[in-house]
């Protein structure tokens, strides 16, 4: 019987082995050809993506915030470069992980054993990993040189960077000095680096704290002027994004965006008067103890001004030590009942509407009833021309003044002049005062309003009012930026008026009257002194607000200051004793920096001449 062979034949082998070459070849390039076409048509921008994570970079162009300046250009805020420290935990976990495993291939070498079985088993045990990276990270002596010269403490530091190994940036300190970042530079510890930024610096330092304000730690506006015209001192960074290659170069730009530079602030502010105004207050709220202080110079022409100091003060470039209370800015802030002060302002009302004359002689007994109350003088002065009203400082004089007029005559008066309104600096945090010109008035609250009770006014609004009266009736807004030009403004009473009282609040400073020991050497000043008792829950207290305003040249008025001392310690409390002093020393020293001519020896010579024609 024939034997048949189950041996298959050559050629059927060979042909079965070349069809199933042919089909994988098939299939791997139909797999590719799908593969493409789903990147490349169905999900085009998850490639597009990928690809731009490798190539694609974003430049910022940073930017620095403008700067602040007085009045002649000199610097009042700047903003210096500095450095800052940060972390990136992920680069940082990565060369930890790398030197793990470059000490097991070193280890596997010296000893003559298998290092791919060594890296395997690493990669199979990663508890031993993660234990491994602590030791050498514990093991490396500049970390604890980092937190020396960063003054944190290490553990501070170990946290951020070992906490979340995920994260790609956390700040270790902010804006460090040259020299540290130096220092940390040289240690070359993986995952730390240095960032340029700009903090800014007050160059006047507290001089000038209330005006600026200041900015946080990322260059933003919190208080004053730095906050008020943020948005303006800031710009915008430019981007630029490029194309790099796998050697980092650059290759293309895809977008360019340039930066918005930031504008410069040019204030009102005269940073000599500035400086001597603050130095004058602050010697006035130490010598006499008092709780706080502020000061105003305001140029009479403009609106301008030219000087805003409070005491106490702080250092914005270093805020550890500055308190709420020393950071407020007062002078537009604070509110107090003005007293006599406001004396000046109530003759001009009687003038303005007629009810008396530059010869009204006002008849006074040392008292007078009003409504069921008294209003009293410290002594009879007996009949009073208007002059002899404001050098007296008589409160029974202006009450009966007051009397003359209907009462919203008399208040209005008031409200025009801006009492009961900011002063339109539109500085943050400023108050309208407490005034309620159409509230229902008795007849003692107008009379008591005629020698500054009933209302409670900032020192930025006494020096408005002051600032009208020096400009003979025109009320203009208060600007604390550098005008080109006169400033228009409304007329709320006649210029002969204005000048008329004006010159009748000269007898201040003569025997007699309420500041005699204040002189300013060379100059004509009309000023007024006020002392009022501070309001209490129920009435009024033991302490004590001294005022004192004024207006010179006389002759040609150019500046308007006033200066308020909040509770003087001691027996010593009256406005022309606590405020005099600084006032003299402000309006004198700032008619002199601005080269104002003395007027006072000009007009005795005219009134020596006129003696000499008549004799």
């Amino acid at each position: 019987m024939k034997r048949h062979s189950t041996k298959p034949k050559q050629g059927s082998l060979i042909r079965w082995r070349y069809l199933l070459v042919c089909a994988t070849i098939f299939a791997v390039f139909a797999t590719l050809v799908a593969r493409a076409a789903y990147i490349q048509v169905i999900e085009p921008d998850f490639a597009v993506s990928e690809n731009d994570k490798r190539t694609v970079r974003v430049e910022k162009v940073n930017v620095q915030r403008g700067l602040i300046l007085d009045r002649h250009g000199n610097e009042l805020a700047i903003s210096v470069p500095v450095v800052s420290v940060y972390g990136d935990p992920k680069q940082l976990d990565k060369a930890l992980t790398a030197k793990v495993y470059s000490l097991a291939r070193k280890h596997a070498r010296e000893n003559q054993l298998d290092i791919k079985q060594a890296v395997k088993a690493l990669d199979s045990d990663p508890a031993r990993v993660a234990k491994e990276k602590i030791e050498i990270y514990n093991s490396n002596s500049r970390w604890q040189d980092l937190a020396e010269v960063l003054r944190l403490q290490k553990p501070l530091i170990d946290g951020k960077l070992t906490s979340d190994n995920t994260r790609r940036f956390v700040y270790l300190k902010r804006q460090v000095t040259p020299p540290v970042a130096r220092y940390i530079s040289e240690l070359k510890l993986p995952g730390i680096y240095l960032l340029d930024e700009s903090k800014r610096f007050y160059p006047a330092g507290e001089v000038t704290a209330h005006v600026l304000g200041f900015t946080n730690i990322d260059g933003e506006g919190i208080e004053g002027i730095e906050k008020l015209y943020n948005e303006a001192l800031t710009g915008e960074a430019g981007k630029r994004t490029i194309r790099k290659d796998a050697q980092g170069r650059e290759i293309e730009i895809l977008d360019e965006r340039a930066r918005i530079e930031p504008e410069n602030i040019q204030l009102s502010i005269d940073q000599r008067i500035q400086s001597l105004a603050y130095r004058s207050l602050k010697s006035a709220v130490l010598s006499y103890k008092a709780t706080s202080g502020s000061a105003m110079v305001v140029d009479v022409t403009t609106g301008e001004v030219l000087a805003m100091v409070n005491s106490p003060s702080f250092n914005p470039n270093n805020l550890k030590d500055a308190a709420p209370h020393k950071r407020r800015n007062r002078a537009i802030t604070d509110l107090f009942e003005p007293g006599s002060t406001l004396k000046p302002i109530s003759v001009l009302a009687g003038l303005e509407y007629g009810t008396i004359d530059f010869d009204t002689v006002i008849k006074t007994k040392g008292w007078m009833r009003v409504g069921g109350s008294i209003v009293t003088d410290g002594k009879n002065n007996g009949p009073m021309d208007l002059r002899t009203i404001l050098q007296k400082s008589s409160n029974v004089g202006v009450s009966k003044i007051a009397q003359t007029m209907p009462k919203q005559d008399f208040i209005g008066f008031f409200q025009r002049l801006g009492f009961g309104e900011e002063t339109g600096t539109g500085m943050v945090g400023e108050s309208d005062g407490l005034f309620t010109p159409h509230g229902r008035w008795s007849d003692f609250e107008v009379a008591t309003l005629a020698y500054g009770y009933r209302i409670s006014v900032s020192t930025a609004q006494m020096a408005r009012a002051y600032a009208a009266i020096g400009s003979g009736g025109i009320n203009r807004p208060l600007t604390i930026l550098k005008q080109e030009g006169k400033v228009h403004g409304e007329r709320v009473f006649e210029e002969r008026n204005a000048f008329a009282v004006l010159e009748m609040m000269e007898s201040v400073f003569e025997r007699g009257g309420t500041a005699t020991r204040v002189k300013l050497d060379g100059y004509r000043v009309g000023g007024k002194t006020g002392t009022s008792k501070k309001a209490v829950f129920g009435g009024y207290g033991d302490e004590y607000v001294g005022y004192f305003a004024g207006i010179a040249p006389v002759s040609d008025p150019r500046l308007a200051v006033v200066v308020m001392i909040n509770e003087p310690g001691g027996d010593v409390y009256y406005g022309g004793d606590v405020a005099g002093p600084a006032f003299s020393e402000i309006m004198s020293g700032s008619l002199r920096i601005l080269n104002v001519a003395p007027d006072l020896e000009a007009v005795a010579q005219l009134n020596q001449r006129r003696d000499y024609v008549t004799y």
